[in-house]
């Protein structure tokens, strides 16, 4: 009996041909008749009180060449006589050498040790009898089934405790170079638990594509354990070839990269799972008879169409995907910059109906794309989900080629395209060190975008960059910068590293390339955000110690400082200033309107004006401010944040009001900002501050680089105020979310 069941399984593995659930349905049908006859020679079958079950991946009849069997036998008789029958199952399976996990239990026993024990749930909910009566089990599995719902709200924490655990042991499949196509976080493990959650009735689980990533992966399991004749579920390097050739793909690189996209995928799908099981498991706060002050509305806006709602962000009833071509690149900014996840019907929607961008994009789409990437650390939820659906690939063209793409070297730590979005989350912690930030987001995102083409991928990728900064509606100027970061982003490495650096040819060499303070410091902050991207041992004290005195030496060699002066006024911009009383005007362009204030002028009238800006709600992009006599001209580049601006009769009323002081702004925006707290957690760099020495000869300079905020530049200006000093002229310029601010002030000589 047994002889004659090892050799036909012995067949049914080294046969030929797909390792699909046809392979997998046929050698559990063969073992389970093998079972159901060492079940009939134990005489099981005098009474209707025993029953074989199997659990777990065998339950699910996911049997593969390595599987161990996973027994349940159930009975509702004397012990003593289930033992002798266990015996007599037991032994022949274990002189055949498959492996066996088992266990015997009456039905009360194995619903007591389900409640105890959360594995136990996640074996049992996928019971099925193999011989025996059929009632016995499925009283069992009812049972279970009854008690996880009702207690799923206790319990499911404990699973999601288990499943951090296994992930910080064996690491993310979608980026491993071994990966445990079982254990590792994505793997076969993550569709139990899964099919758990969606078993409590708690919430739904997404419903894309990550049963057919299991079902790969199982393939692939099945493929590994026929080529290597093991029982391992690790897809170790030496094997990833022959793997590949028995699944009729290209290579092993090909292998990795459909094994993370599948990880990926179940990842994703986990990752929303669970985020919606804290929502719903969140208790809420206990009532009382007092009156208590609502934290914020239920649905906060955030930006135009975009609203955050119940922990998540969603889009406006009168949202258009269909109709505002920006809208996905305005949402997932404002998600990330909320460290809020888009809501999944979200993601869909916007997929679904999202028309093409404009080329090249409108400003706009730009600020807001690199919003999206100075987010820090929650950019990458966000991006992640955009990329589930496909849209990173219709923002970027050739996104797909780095996608999931496998880096075969021990010390990166993550596949090309994750590379890329890690560096621009180590890069936005740097932002406060480069004169252009939204250059270095945007370099950091694309320095590696050659990757996976023919050739030299720095510079095959600087081309690339290239175009894609032409796309993105960058001018000649920024794309030279962007093409710059691509094609030499490992020069600061590589000479510090491999070089004299008390070679002056050495020093020559690099700022022959890097021919500027600005664009070094770019590089520099590139350097570091690509090694932290990469792993620990690309930003040791060492290499790090050898890249700052690099850039200091070339600091030295390209010397001096560029001067910042105060803005030009126009001859009609002067005109306007020569006027009388409050002048104001409003041009409406495409993508930016243009508001031009005169006024008589104020100890704190640039405060005044950047709150009353933020009270209407207009986003500012630029302003430039200057004095003449006793006249101030402002000229604001702003954009409504929702709808269309507000009359000019109105600004102009208001002003009057704030500048008379019955019209408390501060008040406001101090109120707004209660009401929008809880949608800001992000942590983003620390402001900085600097006087510029020696840049004006005739006033201070104050630089400030901030994450932009509502009311930022009203805070910032009336800090200015209180502090004593008078500002007379200003430039300010917004980046993505980033603002470097700077300010022409005569002040008191304690501060000069």
């Amino acid at each position: 009996m047994t002889a004659s069941f090892l050799a036909a399984r012995q067949e049914l593995v080294l046969r030929p041909g797909p390792y699909g659930p046809g392979r997998r349905a046929a050698l559990t049908a063969l073992t389970d008749d093998w079972l159901r006859e060492l079940f009939t020679a134990a005489d099981a079958t005098r009474g209707a009180d025993i029953a074989l079950v199997a659990v777990g991946g065998h339950g699910r009849q996911e049997l593969s060449a390595g599987s161990d069997l996973d027994l349940l036998l159930l009975h509702r008789t004397d012990p003593r006589r289930a033992a002798v029958v266990a015996d007599a199952m037991w032994y022949p399976i274990w002189d055949s050498g498959i492996a066996l996990d088992h266990s015997v239990r009456t039905a009360a026993e194995a619903r007591r040790m389900a409640s105890d024990d959360v594995k136990v749930v996640l074996g049992l909910m996928d019971a099925r009898v193999i011989a025996g009566p059929a009632d016995l089990a499925e009283q069992v599995k009812k049972a279970v089934f009854s008690d996880w719902r009702a207690m799923a709200p206790k319990r499911l924490p404990d699973l999601q405790a288990l499943v951090e655990s296994r992930r910080e042991r064996f690491g993310e499949l979608a980026h491993l170079l071994e990966p445990d196509l079982k254990e590792s976080y994505g793997g076969l493990r993550e569709a139990t638990v899964l099919r758990a959650i969606a078993a409590s009735w708690l919430t739904d689980v997404p419903h894309h594509t990550w049963s057919e990533q299991v079902d790969f992966l199982l393939e692939v399991r099945g493929a590994l354990q026929s080529v290597t004749g093991k029982s391992g579920d690790v897809l170790l390097l030496q094997e990833q070839d022959a793997v590949a050739q028995a699944l009729g793909l290209n290579d092993a690189d090909d292998l990795l990269r459909r094994v993370y996209m599948a990880g990926r995928a179940i990842s994703y799908a986990s990752d929303t799972s669970w985020r919606r099981v804290v929502r719903v498991t969140r208790r809420a706060p206990r009532r009382s008879f007092r009156q208590v002050r609502r934290s914020g509305p239920d649905r906060v806006p955030l930006s135009d169409g975009v609203v955050a709602q119940d922990g998540e962000v969603v889009l406006a009833n009168d949202a258009r995907p269909d109709r505002d071509a920006t809208l996905v690149v305005r949402a997932a900014a404002a998600a990330a910059q909320a460290s809020l996840p888009l809501a999944q019907v979200t993601v869909e929607r916007l997929a679904a109906e999202s028309a093409p961008m404009p080329v090249p994009w409108p400003r706009s789409a730009r600020e807001a794309f690199v919003s999206l990437l100075g987010a820090g650390a929650s950019t990458v939820a966000v991006w992640e989900a955009l990329d589930q659906v496909g849209l990173i690939a219709q923002l970027i063209p050739g996104w797909s080629v780095v996608r999931s793409a496998p880096q075969r070297n021990a010390i990166h730590r993550f596949t090309v395209d994750r590379h890329l979005v890690e560096a621009t989350v180590h890069a936005s912690a740097l932002t406060r060190e480069v004169e252009r930030p939204d250059l270095l987001l945007v370099g950091a995102l694309l320095h590696d975008i050659g990757k996976g083409r023919p050739g030299d991928h720095s510079e095959v990728g600087a081309e690339i960059a290239r175009e894609l900064a032409q796309m993105m509606g960058f001018d000649e100027q920024d794309q030279d910068v962007i093409e710059m970061i691509a094609r030499h982003h490992l020069l600061l490495p590589d000479v510090a590293t491999k070089r004299d650096l008390d070679d002056p040819m050495t020093i020559n060499s690099v700022t022959a390339v890097i021919d500027s303070h600005a664009r070094l410091d770019l590089m520099a902050a590139l350097v570091k955000a690509d090694s932290l991207a990469t792993g620990p041992a690309a930003w040791s004290e060492w290499r790090r110690g050898l890249i700052a005195d690099l850039v200091r030496r070339c600091h030295l060699q390209l010397a001096g400082q560029p001067v910042i002066v105060a803005p030009l006024l126009s001859d009609e911009q002067l005109a306007l200033a020569a006027g009388e009383g409050i002048q104001i005007h409003l041009t409406e362009g495409d993508d930016d309107c243009t508001l031009v204030i005169a006024a008589p002028d104020q100890v704190g009238l640039l405060a005044t004006v950047a709150g009353l800006l933020s009270v209407h709600r207009l986003q500012v992009r630029a302003a430039k401010v200057d004095t003449q006599a006793d006249r101030a001209l402002q000229i604001w580049t702003v954009r409504p944040l929702y709808g269309d601006p507000p009359p000019v009769a109105q600004i102009a009323k208001d002003l009057r009001r704030a500048l008379d002081g019955e019209l408390d702004i501060a008040g406001i925006l101090a109120k707004r900002e209660e009401a929008y707290a809880p949608t800001r957690k992000m942590s983003v760099a620390a402001p900085r501050v600097d006087f510029i020495q020696g840049a004006s000869r005739t006033t201070a300079v104050l630089e400030v680089r901030a994450h932009d905020a509502p009311g930022l530049l009203h805070k910032v200006a009336s800090a200015v105020t209180s502090a004593g000093a008078s500002i007379i002229g200003a430039k300010v310029s917004t980046l993505g979310s980033e603002v470097v601010d700077v300010f022409f002030c005569t002040m008191p000589m304690v501060f000069r």
